[in-house]
């Protein structure tokens, strides 16, 4: 024991935090033990009460044992003292050096060639809430945490079938961040299965810190800007993409879990939309779909229509917009432009700052700013409308990664639609349609069910079929569909 326990704390000397508890067994002629953990990570109330004190005091308990040696004295000790569920042993000294670091308990026996692993990680952890990135108004109200366990047991309290498969592994050769693979063994293709764990253990890096990390690395095309995966914080999303075959990672330390494959307009869905009656759903879907068109095209069409094309707006209109302008030094485009940036930066200011300074700087500053800007004859009163709806539209889109591609491209095609008109516009949009169009999500079409056609899957894409009309997943996720009766629970 002496000489685990001497390597093992010089391995850990820059941990300051190491505890180390050296103490006699409790009974006649014992053996000296150790006790290894780390202040801050293992719950010490737990090692006091349940492994300190059995140990110290177990006279009577192992004198019926008779112990003789000390071949079986692990084995007496996990049966009869230790009531701690997660034990292992381990003869390793890396592997004890490496669950110590990351909050279990070692404890080393004198005269054993094994120590024992204790499983007493008691850290603080965030409580279970509502995500604040994916509120509804018809929902549950939990959300994943940064712990795993706690968002493995979200998922499990959902799906209770004995074909959820979770697979664990460590990402990050200093991090060594805990990672789990989810699928559902009867509904996943085998293949994507085999393609996300080849490309998750092809990864190489000091550390993962979020799930970002493993986002760059495992997508098909890392330069673009259309997110390839799903995030989500909403335990009944990840379940609703797992029942339609497709697949989980869940990464320790945030609570944004990936799924994959994805297609674009899984952007436009809402989980709210499968709570709500399908009329209902469908309205917001093509809402959002409108809002979407305003959101990308609203300050490019009016910058293009003011600078190139006058003579498409009725003249009632053109008069209108001709008064308001009048008086104001800059180009169209220069005014679009610059309100567009302001409106960024004002939303970027209220995301990073406090929240009730953030809301009050973002709420306030844009109608101060805007007023101020009016009344000085910088820009028009119009451009500051087209500016206004365009941001509103773009905060309707459910799916943030979408929703910040929108915002990027917005600036490209104001610049496109000054210098070029509605001819730049076009050439933006048949740009974005050839793009998306050669993206794939581990090997779905970005655009399925569209390109390529599939009508049986149109069925769950710009409106919501009745549930009792939806008998089979979508083909492009999942080809096998057993019928309910033969499927396995």
């Amino acid at each position: 024991m002496k000489d685990n326990l001497a390597a093992i704390r010089a391995d850990l000397l820059p941990a300051q935090d190491l505890i180390v508890r050296e103490f006699v067994l409790g009974w006649t002629g014992a053996p000296r033990a150790g006790l290894l953990y780390l202040d801050g990570l293992a719950d010490t109330d737990f090692l006091q009460r349940d492994v300190l004190k059995p140990l110290t005091l177990s006279g009577d308990r192992l004198a019926e044992n008779q112990l003789r040696g000390r071949g079986d004295l692990l084995g007496q000790l996990e049966e009869k003292l230790l009531p701690i569920a997660q034990v292992r042993r381990s003869s390793d000294r890396r592997e004890l050096r490496q669950a110590i670091l990351e909050g279990d308990g070692a404890l080393l026996i004198e005269g054993c060639s094994q120590g024992l692993i204790l499983g007493v990680r008691g850290y603080d952890t965030r409580a279970i809430s509502e995500p604040t990135t994916e509120g509804v108004v018809r929902g549950p109200r939990d959300g994943f945490t940064e712990e795993i366990k706690t968002n493995l047991s979200l998922i499990r309290r959902r799906l209770p079938s004995r074909q959820l498969a979770v697979e664990f592994l460590q990402l990050g050769d200093y991090t060594r961040t805990r990672v789990a693979l989810v699928y559902m063994k009867e509904l996943a293709r085998p293949g994507l299965v085999e393609e996300v764990r080849r490309r998750l253990a092809a990864i190489r890096i000091d550390g993962i810190l979020e799930s970002g990390y493993i986002e760059e690395f495992i997508e098909d095309n890392s330069w673009s800007i259309y997110p390839q995966l799903e995030r989500t914080e909403r335990p009944d999303k990840v379940t609703a993409g797992l029942l339609e075959g497709r697949v989980a990672i869940v990464t320790q330390n945030t609570p944004f879990v990936l799924l994959l494959p994805t297609v674009v307009f899984q952007f436009l869905h809402s989980p709210e939309d499968y709570y709500e009656r399908p009329f209902i759903a469908a309205a917001l879907r093509l809402m959002r779909l409108a809002n979407l068109i305003v959101s990308l095209l609203g300050p490019s069409l009016y910058v293009a229509v003011l600078s190139y094309h006058q003579a498409m707006l009725p003249s009632p209109l053109d008069l209108t917009i001709s008064a308001a302008r009048q008086g104001v030094p800059f180009p169209v485009f220069v005014e679009a432009f610059a309100m567009e940036f302001t409106f960024e930066v004002l939303r970027e200011a209220g995301v990073r700052l406090p929240r009730p300074i953030g809301q009050a700087v973002s709420i306030v500053g844009a109608l101060v700013i805007g007023d101020s800007a009016v009344r000085a004859g910088l820009v028009s009163p119009i451009t500051v409308i087209v500016v206004a709806v365009t941001g509103i539209a773009n905060f309707t889109l459910p799916g943030f990664g979408g929703a910040t591609a929108i915002r990027l491209l917005r600036f490209l095609s104001i610049i496109l639609a000054g210098l070029l008109g509605l001819f730049g516009v076009i050439a933006l949009l048949a740009l974005v349609i050839f793009h998306l169009a050669s993206l794939e999500s581990f090997g779905v079409p970005y655009l399925a069910p569209l390109a390529p056609l599939n009508l049986k899957d149109l069925k769950d894409i710009f409106f919501r079929a009745p549930w009792w009309t939806m008998k089979k997943r979508p083909g492009i996720f999942a080809p096998k569909t057993a019928p309910p009766g033969e499927r396995q629970r």
